[in-house]
């Protein structure tokens, strides 16, 4: 046997063997934390998810026929009873327009209805928009197909005009590719702040 193939058979053996000494030496000195430990949920968490099968940090992201974005995103949601919307908490929606400007939205409750494409943002809606316009409501519906909503009750808020209130508002557009308007009805009342017009 000449001195490569002696060489040949020893590294069949000695390789191998060594692959094994690494793989064992790795489980040896892996740590040995309990897996239960250090899931990031309290028990009572755990059980209370267990029976409402909650969801965590679920999110829905699409684009509508002109290209605008909807992306929302919850906290939690909890499934609706048959029939009924999913429950969900720190609602969050993202709705970028076409032409660049946004709309964002905050509530701290909401329901989710998935057949009927609406998201439904309850109690203390926060609404802001890149063209300076603060609102606040206690309800607010949201289409998740296009860019559409309303308000149905009353709305306060601040803007590049001053400070109002409106009896309802609605988001939405006038034609199916014209662009996207808030609109404010039912006794709208506006308190003009020249030194916010002039900015």
């Amino acid at each position: 046997m000449d001195r490569r193939s002696r060489l040949v058979a020893i590294f069949k053996v000695l390789l191998p063997l060594t692959a094994l000494a690494i793989l064992a030496t790795l489980f040896l000195l892996s740590s040995s934390d309990d897996p239960v430990a250090t899931i990031p949920f309290s028990e009572q968490e755990v059980s209370e998810r267990l029976r409402t099968q909650q969801v965590t940090a679920p999110f829905f992201s699409g684009t509508t026929a002109k290209g605008e974005e909807i992306l929302l995103t919850a906290g939690t949601a909890t499934p609706g009873a048959p029939g009924e919307p999913a429950r969900a908490t720190d609602l969050d929606a993202r709705l970028t327009l076409a032409g660049g400007g946004q709309i964002t939205l905050r509530s701290d409750e909401g329901a989710l209805d998935m057949t009927e494409d609406v998201a439904t943002f309850i109690g203390d809606v926060w609404i802001a928009t890149t063209t300076g316009l603060t609102l606040r409501t206690e309800l607010l519906n949201a289409a998740l197909d296009s860019i559409d909503g309303n308000a149905p009750g009353t709305v306060t808020g601040s803007g590049p005009m001053g400070d109002f209130t409106a009896g309802r508002m609605d988001i939405t557009s006038e034609t199916d590719d014209g662009p996207v308007h808030i609109v404010f009805k039912n006794g709208v009342k506006l308190i003009y702040d020249p030194q916010k017009a002039d900015k």
